[in-house]
């Protein structure tokens, strides 16, 4: 629970080790929207368990003094379940970037959200390779010039938001490392969802990628980009709220509010069962190359994998408490080699 009287400070939160990112990069930013929010919370440090991969974002647990572990390439999802799964009164966060996450990681994320297991994924996209020094990744833009791409990468890129929501995930937010207040917030709801919250956080890369969001971080521009998506009320943007959001047969359209009416702007319900509409807002922008969705996409109960684990395993106690040995063994039948 939050309280205005907390035993922590960030200070509390902060390991000691020299933090070796570039000077400038984003992770500092939400290195320290993290300490903060989790001094806010006054849960014990040895609560927390942070779990990493490889790549920048994942140096992350050497910086933060509560337990944590800097893992193999794309294999933090699967470690951090183990974790959450043996220890259940732990919250496990998940660190991880868009190369480690939806590269080599890919398959492991996706059984994660869909497996509704209690973790918090915090995706560092920056839609770079920093660690290994500027290489394409799986969501840079098509076309993007790299030192693996040198006459322009032709994959196509991967939506974060979208996969998580196919994937099935109960919680899927998007946020940006330089707003601090909205990353509070979306940290805060991760933190009270039952089950796997996955945030994708656009982060700059100001040595191999900068100003790659620009549109959502530049003064003159933000107003005009962002659509930041409330619960309950209608989804509108710009620096008067002239712009607006429509939902219909064709998918998610921005609109001019004057020309349609308030009454035809959609309004935000991330409660659906049924994700659709929150799929197709994420579809709005493949990138932050115009108007962006940022926010919570969707957020709903499901049981989570823990639960129904324990479930089978008190199910299986019961159901064998005055078995034998022999008969444990021979339940599911016996095969006799002669």
């Amino acid at each position: 629970m939050t309280t205005t009287d907390t035993r922590y400070t960030r200070a509390d939160f902060q390991s000691g080790q020299e933090v070796r990112w570039c000077p400038g990069c984003g992770d500092y930013t939400i290195l320290a929207s993290v300490q903060n929010f989790l001094a806010e919370l006054d849960v014990d440090r040895e609560k927390h368990v942070f779990v990493s991969g490889i790549g920048c974002a994942s140096r992350f647990p050497y910086y933060m003094n509560t337990y944590g572990m800097h893992s193999i390439h794309g294999r933090a999802p699967a470690i951090a379940t183990g974790v959450a799964l043996a220890n259940p009164d732990l919250t496990v966060w998940v660190i991880t970037g868009d190369g480690d996450g939806l590269s080599i990681g890919g398959n492991h994320l996706i059984h994660a959200l869909r497996r509704n297991v209690n973790l918090k994924i915090l995706l560092f996209n920056n839609q770079i390779y920093g660690l290994t020094k500027g290489q394409y990744s799986p969501t840079s833009e098509l076309g993007k010039r790299t030192k693996t791409s040198p006459a322009g990468s032709v994959d196509y890129p991967f939506n974060p938001v979208s996969l998580a929501l196919g994937a099935e995930a109960t919680f899927v937010a998007r946020t940006i490392d330089m707003d601090r207040p909205h990353t509070t917030e979306m940290l805060r709801a991760a933190y009270e969802h039952r089950g796997t919250a996955f945030i994708e956080i656009y982060q700059n890369c100001n040595v191999f990628n900068d100003k790659a969001f620009q549109l959502l971080t530049g003064r003159q521009e933000r107003d005009a980009n962002r659509i930041y998506l409330h619960p309950g009320e209608p989804i509108v943007f710009g620096a008067d709220n002239e712009m607006g959001i429509t939902v219909g047969l064709d998918g998610a359209k921005i609109v001019k509010v004057a020309d349609v009416g308030m009454d035809s702007i959609a309004v935000h319900d991330p409660a659906k069962p049924n994700p659709g509409v929150s799929f197709l807002l994420s579809r709005l922008s493949h990138g932050p190359t115009g108007p962006t969705p940022i926010g919570i996409f969707r957020q709903v109960q499901r049981e989570t994998y823990g639960d129904l684990m324990n479930a089978q395993i008190e199910a299986a106690k019961e159901r064998n408490a005055n078995a034998s040995i022999s008969e444990l063994v021979s339940q599911h039948g016996t095969w006799k080699v002669e």
